[in-house]
């Protein structure tokens, strides 16, 4: 299963990857960008669908694209064939394509393919977390004031919470930054390149292999109750897991 996940972002990715560079109505307008993306979306999805029901036809399939298809309650596929979308659209090589496996609902495994940056961070449980094929581990990292945080709204329409939390955190953290990729940026946290993640309001695919991802380089990943992740679940936190108990606290002082 290790293999066949790989080669199905890739596949995925690579699709994406040759369009990227091809099509210069990406930098052309934004509206005309957001129609074209949509459409490499929906085909990069139908590939990796496709492909899974043909090597598992009876396992079930989640996505951003094309819903939930609904098989088997042991085993479920949850996959972003795009993540980082406005990236794509505005000519930014920061997307890539997510996927996870759960089994009887836990996750098995989880992959993020950046095809731009050509950045492959896979997720074994119990097996460890890597990056282009190298073992990878969160940040040492044990001052909130040395730390770079990222964060991204998702689907949060109140615009007065999330400044309500950045006003609570930049002036504690080292710097705050925003991707626009959960894929990458959850990524970034188990490969210690950042050490805290919050998102309020985010879909199962934009975070699920990275949950993985960070758990298995040694990382936390809770909700704001401090309840490990769940699909129906909001709100959670990223981190080393050494600064975790702190950034919640500021986060929930906001």
């Amino acid at each position: 299963m290790e293999k066949f996940l790989e080669s199905l972002v890739k596949k995925a990715g690579f699709y994406l990857l040759d369009n990227f560079k091809k099509d210069k109505s990406l930098l052309s307008s934004r509206a005309t960008s957001k129609e074209i993306v949509t459409k490499y979306d929906r085909v990069a999805d139908e590939l990796i669908r496709r492909e899974i029901e043909k090597k598992y036809p009876e396992h079930s399939i989640l996505g951003e694209e094309s819903g939930f298809r609904k098989k088997s309650d042991e085993w479920l596929w949850i996959v972003d064939s795009l993540d980082g979308t406005g990236n794509f659209a505005n000519f930014n090589p920061l997307f890539c394509v997510c996927a996870a496996l759960m089994k009887q609902d836990q996750l098995q495994l989880g992959a993020v393919f950046a095809p731009a940056i050509d950045e492959f961070y896979f997720a074994k449980r119990g097996g460890g977390a890597y990056f282009n094929g190298k073992r990878i581990k969160v940040s040492g990292v044990s001052k909130l004031s040395q730390s770079y945080a990222f964060y991204c709204e998702g689907r949060e329409k109140s615009r007065r919470r999330i400044a309500r939390v950045l006003q609570k955190l930049h002036p504690k953290v080292k710097d705050i930054r925003k991707i626009g990729c959960a894929g990458l940026e959850t990524s970034w946290v188990a490969s210690g390149r950042g050490e805290i993640y919050w998102t309020p309001k985010l879909d199962p695919w934009d975070l699920a292999p990275g949950v993985l991802l960070v758990q298995e380089a040694g990382g936390k990943v809770t909700d704001l109750r401090e309840r490990p992740w769940h699909l129906g679940l909001d709100d959670f936190l990223f981190t080393n897991g050494k600064l975790h108990k702190t950034s919640l606290r500021v986060i929930l002082s906001s």
